[in-house]
């Protein structure tokens, strides 16, 4: 197979999602919809990637090299219609030969084998389209076929005639084409349709009048669904959801209560791991064997180790690393903090900025107070370490292997090996007060009542 080279058109504002930022941006599964595009398109190991872009769109263009890290931006200044934004990424392509695949950035369910299909279809006959069967084609370009069955036009609706918008077989807009063919045929593409724009479909028609008719791929049309509005983003969010949930149960994860559980798309999930309900992972999740994460837990960037146990009420935050075996319970925080195997912070607790010792007990309300205000610091607990409930370490602090800190403690400084750190204020006792405190309370209340 030739070279494939990538050609992502991400021009469009999004108007009808009312939002500032650039529609390919807005994410679904803690991914852009960009992002979704690109990854599908990353299996197939392209040799150059191109993202077309409208003015002010430097952060598509960003986006886009956080996956292909050499990838181009082509600006279009202009919207003249699909067949002209292809043209405008044509300089970054100056020198490539092979075949072209032409993507929309907002199209994030399209699978890399749909692609890898077209792709292999325009190795083979130098044009090939994407196309689907249509519930309702209303609104759809129609793919029409030749007697030997490969597509000779691409008729958008406002052209159609009666007869042409009777059939179902649409158009996906998603083209592959060889290199030598693509460029001369879109220099002879003009604007004389109902929209007046460039439309890189017609490359198709010409293309057959040339004689090399497209070969045609065919996908689902549920990979196919686009995104213009809010509505249609979180139809995609469900969509995506339903495929990670399928996916990660049928990998050996069980989860309680399925709908309930959001992954993002980068999620990894291992064997024999128990997910409760309400459960969100955050983008940069991975989960080892035999885990259980418990109800209402959300993990954002975060490793759990074999065997761990997290929640309920958990929340790991970006650096979080669970040891093997270790407990994270409920109502506990860890963020960017290392908990060794074995390891147990069971309740109403926050480790931040930490390193916490295999074996080592953090109990209930402790806090490591890891900001000054300006700087964030270290708190440094060794292994088979006993931290008593309400601890405060104030970083930067580090407590010894096997050390203990009595409960209600503000640990100030360092704590040697073994040792035991206890600091309360005396307990003074006044016996009688509590009594004499209630009467005087009963008495003063019932001469109100008098008066």
């Amino acid at each position: 197979m030739t070279d494939i080279a990538i050609i992502v058109l991400a021009a469009g504002k999004g108007t009808r999602m009312k939002s500032a930022m650039p529609k390919v941006l807005h994410r679904a599964a803690g991914r852009s919809l960009l992002g979704h595009v690109l990854h599908a398109a990353r299996q197939l190991s392209p040799a150059q990637s191109v993202v077309v872009v409208g003015p002010g769109m430097e952060a598509v263009a960003a986006e886009a090299r956080s996956v292909f890290p050499d990838a181009r931006a082509a600006l279009q200044e202009e919207r003249l219609g699909t067949g002209h934004a292809v043209l405008m990424a044509k300089p970054a392509l100056a020198g490539f030969t092979g075949t072209i695949l032409i993507l929309y950035g907002d199209v994030p369910l399209i699978t890399p084998e749909s692609l890898a299909q077209l792709a292999r279809l325009a190795d083979q006959s130098g044009i090939a389209v994407l196309g689907f069967q249509a519930q309702d084609p209303h609104g759809y370009g129609r793919l029409l076929r030749d007697a030997e069955g490969r597509v000779a036009a691409i008729r958008e609706e406002l052209d159609a005639s009666s007869e042409e918008k009777s059939v179902t077989l649409c158009n996906s807009g998603i083209i592959a084409a060889s290199s030598d063919l693509l460029w001369p045929l879109l220099e002879r593409v003009g604007n004389a349709n109902a929209k007046g724009e460039y439309y890189l479909t017609d490359v198709v028609a010409l293309a057959a009048a040339a004689g090399s008719p497209a070969a045609l791929a065919i996908c689902p049309e549920a990979e196919l669904a686009g995104v213009n509005d809010r509505i249609q983003l979180s139809g995609i969010e469900s969509s995506l959801q339903g495929i990670y949930r399928r996916r990660h149960m049928l990998a050996g994860a069980t989860l309680t209560a399925p709908e309930t559980v959001f992954f993002s798309a980068d999620t990894v999930i291992g064997q024999d791991v128990v997910i409760g309900p309400h459960v969100v992972f955050g983008a940069g999740v991975r989960v080892e064997d035999g885990a259980e994460i418990h109800a209402f837990c959300h993990l954002e960037g975060a490793h759990v180790g074999a065997g761990a146990r997290i929640g309920p009420y958990a929340r790991l935050r970006p650096g979080a690393e669970i040891g093997s075996g270790a407990h994270i319970g409920n109502f506990v925080e860890v963020k960017k903090a290392t908990i060794g195997a074995g390891a147990k912070a069971n309740h109403l607790s926050y480790i931040g900025d930490a390193r916490v010792g295999p074996g080592t007990n953090i109990g209930a309300g402790t806090i490591t107070c890891n900001y000054d205000g300006y700087d964030k610091h270290l708190t440094d607990i060794g292994a088979n370490v006993f931290v008593g409930s309400n601890t405060a370490l104030v970083a930067p602090v580090k407590v010894g292997d096997g050390a203990s800190i009595a409960a209600g403690t503000v640990v100030t400084r360092n704590v040697p090996a073994d040792a035991l750190a206890i600091a309360r204020p005396s307990l003074e006792l006044q016996q009688g007060w509590a009594a004499r405190f209630r009467n005087m309370k009963a008495a003063r209340k019932a001469a109100r009542h008098k008066q």
